[in-house]
């Protein structure tokens, strides 16, 4: 037996998609989306997001189709988008469906009831959104939607509010003015 420094079953260089190649060089906001409420309630874990100022301000994602997630906004007409920062990188993998939580996604992280979803108490910001509409993008939905409210809580003294990173497979940190961030 030997012990190999890459993945055994990752796809070749020469077969990978460019586009997705691409994808995975451009920093991205990790994010929780939710909906519904009580045992209806759904969460997914959302990187392509996208914030657009105006009147409405706009925020748009890309969700697949065929998630929990869609099918509670699509009935409600609303979502909670939370934002995640270092220290939230399981509840991430979590909703992503890459890590166990025992007992439904909700028991990773401290919920509470945000009308719209569920919020995390302890992100770093969370918009309570109003679905505008949604069309098939690639794989996956480019929802748009109008954001209603934006909750900008005040965390511990000390605490990191930078937002959580995912670039090239894996979660950053971003790094301080002239230093190098940390990676998972």
């Amino acid at each position: 037996m030997s012990i190999h420094s890459e993945h055994p079953f990752a796809t070749p260089a020469a077969d990978r998609d460019p586009a997705r190649r691409l994808r995975g060089r451009l920093p991205a906001p990790v994010t929780v989306w939710t909906a519904g409420a009580g045992g209806d309630r759904a969460g997914l874990t959302v990187s392509a997001t996208t914030v657009a100022e105006g009147e409405p301000a706009l925020l748009f994602g890309l969700i697949g189709p065929d998630t929990d997630l869609w099918e509670r906004l699509e009935e409600s007409g609303s979502a909670v988008v939370n934002v995640l920062t270092w220290r939230h990188r399981v509840v991430a993998d979590v909703f992503a469906g890459l890590h166990p939580s025992p007992g439904g996604m909700f028991r990773t992280g401290e919920w509470a009831d945000g009308g719209a979803g569920p919020v995390l108490r302890d992100a770093s910001a969370y918009a309570t959104v109003r679905l505008r509409g949604a069309r098939e993008a690639g794989w996956s939905l480019l929802v748009e939607t109008e954001i209603v409210s934006v909750e900008l809580p005040d965390l511990a003294d000390g605490a990191d509010e930078s937002a959580l990173l995912y670039l090239r497979g894996r979660y950053r940190h971003p790094a301080p003015a002239g230093g190098s961030g940390a990676s998972r």
